[in-house]
């Protein structure tokens, strides 16, 4: 781990040095690992660019009331890290179905597919039908070992779902997604995938939100009276897995899971909402309660563990994204913050000789860090100069260090407002935006990748996103006690 350095009067240039020549010494001691990788687990952050590192880093230390700038997360601890380019096959900027698709089965894909070759076309059922890409997770599954999904998003939601699915539609969740021509084409909506389906079928553990893709439109959710399953099938998607799996459990709420034995061999589907999980900031409020990110990590780590050939265990930080969408930085970095604890949760639990630990983002955000603020400056307030007074812009206002390109957070015929005016921390708080838009879009900025463990060395300099599917391959099928 790296040497911080709390900024101060009292820190001098010999200080620095001394900094820097323990980092140079830990570099050094760092020897690479030459094996199989037993196991693997995947942490994605989705959208979470280079810009929201750096916020959650400083966020995540000032919080714990550390010198936020030279903090360092459990992602930072992590010894190896490589540029990743994340254009899809037919745009610049990719959305999360085909760069979450490169990374986990290995090509490039048109945006909006999940899990099929760049020859298939978007909304074409009848074209995909054998343009099907396998994912790391069946080649997994072919070798024996245990797998498991984990996000804060909808389990079918399009990150996760790329571990499982192949569809040429990411929005076909439920069955009342589709339209008629793909039904009758024999397309299968995301949830009858993970639930009917060669990959889908044989996760050991899938925890996450999206239960309505899973109930009938007639069935009333379990947590909230005003609202049902979205299926028009009339399939109980939750009673088919059940049944399919009779020494499987299922939960829906924190007080069941916190219930579950943490060793046991069944089978685990977790449900906790009927759309996405709460934002970590709010998931205090929900009502039947969730577990954190950390806790389901820690919960899939013991219970995966328990197959002697590994296993594979993809864990998404899937609303980072969306608190961007919003314009809400506060939001996004809260849930980049849970994902860091869930790395260190993780990180806590394994043996990085036989297991892979790796961290990335599917894409970027048009977040940006901006302003000259004095070192130590709340990251979410506005600009204080290096002699601590509020800096302001050529209309007399003040800004804030985070805003976005685009988004909610823009005026339209209308002058800007003054963060100073507003408190610029406060939960619902909008970043401005110079592009008005209804939604904040993303970013097609590289992003990285950083791990540690078995062949993580191979991570370096710039590659392509869809090579770290092969790197994972190449550690899962790497000679005992030397790679291939």
């Amino acid at each position: 781990m790296a040497q911080t350095i709390t900024q101060g009067a009292q820190v001098t240039t010999g200080d620095y040095r001394r900094q820097a020549q323990a980092e140079l010494a830990r570099l050094k001691a760092s020897v690479p690992i030459n094996g199989r990788a037993r196991n693997v687990i995947i942490f994605i952050g989705d959208g979470m660019g280079m810009s929201t590192l750096t916020a959650a880093r400083i966020y995540q230390g000032q919080k714990l009331g550390r010198d936020g700038e030279s903090f360092t997360t459990a992602m930072d601890s992590l010894s190896h890290a490589a540029l990743v380019k994340t254009y899809s096959h037919d745009a610049q900027v990719s959305d999360s179905a085909p760069t979450a698709s490169a990374i986990l089965a290995g090509v490039k894909l048109r945006n909006g597919i999940i899990g099929l070759g760049p020859e298939a076309l978007e909304d074409d059922c009848a074209g995909s039908k054998d343009k099907a890409i396998p994912s790391i997770f069946a080649f997994a599954q072919g070798t024996g070992r245990a797998t498991g999904v984990i996000s804060t998003a909808r389990i079918t939601h399009a990150t996760p779902a790329a571990a499982y699915a192949h569809t040429p539609q990411r929005d076909w969740e439920a069955d009342s997604d589709m339209p008629v021509a793909a039904k009758s084409a024999g397309c299968l909506d995301i949830a009858r995938q993970m639930i009917e389906q060669p990959v889908g079928s044989k996760l050991d553990v899938i925890l996450g939100g999206g239960r309505s893709n899973f109930l009938p439109a007639t069935t009333p959710d379990p947590e909230y009276t005003d609202k049902t399953g979205r299926r028009t099938d009339g399939r109980d998607l939750v009673a088919a897995w059940r049944k399919a799996n009779p020494t499987g459990t299922y939960v829906w709420n924190e007080r069941d899971f916190a219930a579950l034995k943490m060793a046991g061999d069944g089978k685990l589907l977790g449900l906790f909402e009927p759309d996405h999980m709460r934002y970590e900031a709010d998931r205090a409020g929900d009502k039947g309660g969730e577990p954190s990110l950390a806790d389901m990590t820690r919960t899939a780590i013991t219970r995966l563990g328990n197959r002697k050939t590994g296993y594979i265990l993809l864990v998404e930080g899937g609303r980072v994204d969306h608190g961007h969408h919003a314009g809400n930085a506060r939001r996004a970095l809260e849930d980049a913050v849970a994902l860091d604890g869930a790395v260190r949760a993780a990180l806590d639990m394994v043996n990085l000789k036989d297991t892979l630990v790796l961290v990335t983002a599917d894409h970027s955000h048009t977040l940006v860090m901006s302003g000259y603020p004095i070192r130590g400056n709340p990251i979410l307030g506005i600009i204080r100069g290096l002699d601590g007074q509020v800096v302001k812009a050529k209309d007399g206002k003040a800004y804030t260090t985070l805003g976005y390109a685009n988004g909610p957070g823009a005026t339209v015929d209308a002058p800007r407002s003054d963060p100073a005016a507003t408190d610029t921390i406060a939960l619902d708080y909008r970043q401005q935006a110079l592009v008005p838009l209804a939604g904040e879009t993303h970013g097609g900025e590289d992003v990285a990748v950083r791990a540690s463990g078995p062949m993580a060395h191979l991570f370096k300099g710039t590659i392509e996103q869809h090579s770290i599917f092969h790197i994972i391959h190449a550690a899962m099928t790497a000679k005992v006690g030397g790679a291939n």
